[in-house]
């Protein structure tokens, strides 16, 4: 039996006979160079280094060697030091972060809103 004459309704394997799904094809997963941990590409932002300076890559389509990070303050610092970046990127100097902090703070601050101070009325 081939594959076009499986019936209707039956699920495909894969060799490690799990089951194939159309989501588990379509969803690309990368690796934070800040926290090692894994996510969607929709979850991640994509920097390369243009020019000595890395700057974001928010829709994936900027040539060259890519690395990816949470939208997080945090995997950023995490990322600057462990210089991350130059060893993803095969860079021989660090390269400046200035552009890419502002973009992943903005998106951080878009998510993760500030709550208001609790007002007191005398």
């Amino acid at each position: 039996m081939s594959v076009n004459d499986r019936p209707a309704g039956e699920v495909d394997f894969t060799a490690a006979g799990r089951p194939v799904t159309a989501a588990a094809r379509r969803t690309p997963v990368r690796t934070c160079v800040g926290c090692r941990s894994t996510g969607g590409r929709s979850d991640l932002v994509r920097v390369v280094v243009v020019e000595g300076v890395l700057v974001p890559d928010p829709r994936a389509r900027l040539g060259g060697r890519g690395a990816w990070v949470h939208p997080d303050p945090a995997c950023l610092d995490l990322a600057v030091r462990r210089r991350a970046f130059s060893r993803a990127l095969r860079s021989e100097v660090a390269p400046d972060v200035t552009a890419v902090r502002v973009e992943l703070e903005r998106r951080y601050a878009e998510h993760h809103p500030v709550p208001d101070a609790p007002t007191s009325d005398p």
